[in-house]
C-alpha cells in the first residue's frame, strides 16, 4: 500500500451472475463479498496468504497485499480481496 493511498467506495461487478456490490471506503472487499454469500476463500485476512485470490476481468486493483509480485501486480489480473481495492470506479471480478 503507498503512503499517499485513501480509501474510497467502489462497485465490484460480479461477471458470473451481473451483480453490483457496493464497498464503501470504510469496509473491505472481503466484508462485502461475505456479506452477499459469496464463496470466498480466506484464511489470514491481512494479505499474506494469498487465499482469498480473485481473477480480475477488468478494472485497476489498489494492490494491498504482500503476496503478488510486481509482474503480478503489474498484469491486474488478479486481486487479493481482503485487503487490496479498486483504483477506477468499477472492478470486474470473475465471480
Amino acid at each position: 500500500m503507498s503512503d499517499d493511498a485513501v480509501d474510497v467506495p467502489f462497485v465490484a461487478r460480479l461477471a458470473a451472475s451481473g451483480i453490483d456490490l457496493f464497498v464503501p471506503a470504510d469496509r473491505t472487499l472481503l466484508d462485502i463479498l461475505i456479506d452477499a454469500d459469496i464463496d470466498v476463500s480466506t484464511s489470514c485476512e491481512e494479505g499474506t496468504c494469498g487465499s482469498c485470490e480473485v481473477p480480475v476481468i477488468d478494472g485497476v486493483p489498489d494492490h494491498r497485499d504482500t503476496v503478488l509480485t510486481a509482474e503480478e501486480r503489474a498484469s491486474c489480473a488478479q486481486i487479493l480481496v481482503c485487503v487490496s481495492r479498486s483504483r477506477t470506479p468499477m472492478i470486474v471480478l470473475d465471480l
